[in-house]
């Protein structure tokens, strides 16, 4: 069984590789031109050049595919010019899921993300119903992902196409090489540069158990349905404790109320926008999307994927070991 995975010089897309290539699968790994090969050097894979803007390249990538395991993104949580964005998450999901229908694939999994999702009310804890809007979105990475989660539906009510959606949490583990927004959080707490916290909350998952759950999903997911692949919910003062025990550092006690951040979020972004290059510190939209704690229930993967993860710890772990062997510190 040959498999197309999109996104493998990722973090997730990595895992995702490791994993298909232990289930015995042949990987045909599109790419483009370029992107960094690390994840899949010395592995047995078939590397095949393409981009999610060319029809004609897709065609032929997903040509003696049964399965499409979509994960690549632009996972950004700021952007000078957010078209670009949309342009690979959305529009670039949905040729790409085309091109696999006409090439009639068994199933197509589809990386989406808990961002997508809303938040009851009431308290409880998020799951796959929670209702959520377009407007609901904060910033256009939530808002691209959104988006191609509706592309991909209307692909599966109007032309019935066997589109599996997982919505990962917050991964962390090994090998985050750029790394994620998440893993430069994990990454300066462990090297001492996080001494405050906000009032937040995150739900934490290893990657290699999200990674896990893209496979479970295409052996017992419905096609039309999400499921989370989630974790532990920790406050971002837990995981920041964590990180701290596992490197001796003192853990931050100065928690900061959002409201202050903002100036300092503002001009980050400013300095970013007119020098043309890196990444803010802290961003306006990582603020607003702080004001509510990131709690995922995964129940429904368990229940009907048979999908399980480990401690939050082990994630934490094996992350700040990777860094720290990797001279990330």
């Amino acid at each position: 069984m040959k498999a197309l995975l999109t996104g493998a010089s990722g973090f997730v897309g990595g895992a995702v590789l490791r994993r298909l290539l232990a289930e015995g699968l042949e990987v045909r790994v599109l790419y483009r031109p370029g992107a960094d090969s690390s994840n899949w050097e010395g592995l047995e894979v078939e590397p095949f050049p393409g981009d999610l803007a060319d029809g004609r390249a897709l065609d032929k990538a997903v040509a003696g595919c049964s399965l499409v395991f979509h994960v690549a993104a632009d996972y950004r949580l700021w952007v000078p010019d957010p078209q670009s964005m949309y342009a690979a998450n959305v529009e670039g999901s949905e040729r790409l899921a085309r091109a696999a229908l006409d090439a009639g694939v068994e199933r197509f999994i589809y990386t989406s993300s808990v961002a997508v999702l809303g938040h009851y009310t009431d308290g409880r804890v998020a799951d796959e119903a929670a209702p959520s809007t377009l407007e609901d979105m904060i910033g256009h990475y939530k808002r691209s992902k959104f988006l191609a989660e509706e592309a991909l539906h209307k692909l599966c009510q109007h032309e019935a196409a066997p589109i599996v959606i997982v919505n990962p949490s917050t991964p962390i583990g090994p090998a985050d090489r750029k790394p994620t927004p998440t893993g430069r959080l994990v990454r300066d707490a462990a090297a001492g540069k996080m001494p405050a916290y906000v009032d937040t909350g995150l739900n934490v998952v290893h990657v290699d158990d999200v990674a896990m759950g893209h496979w479970q999903a295409f052996l017992h997911g419905e096609p039309g349905q999400r499921y989370i692949l989630g974790g532990d919910n920790l406050s971002l003062q837990a995981i920041l404790t964590r990180i701290a025990g596992l490197t001796g550092k003192r853990s931050p006690l100065l928690r900061i109320p959002r409201k202050m951040l903002y100036p300092l979020a503002w001009t980050a972004e400013s300095v970013v926008r007119l020098q043309g290059r890196g990444t803010p510190l802290v961003t306006l939209d990582e603020l607003r999307m702080a004001a509510h704690k990131m709690y995922f229930s995964s129940q429904k993967a368990e229940e009907q994927l048979h999908y399980v993860h480990r401690p939050a710890e082990e994630a934490l772990r094996d992350a700040v070991k990777w860094f720290a062997e990797h001279h990330y510190l």
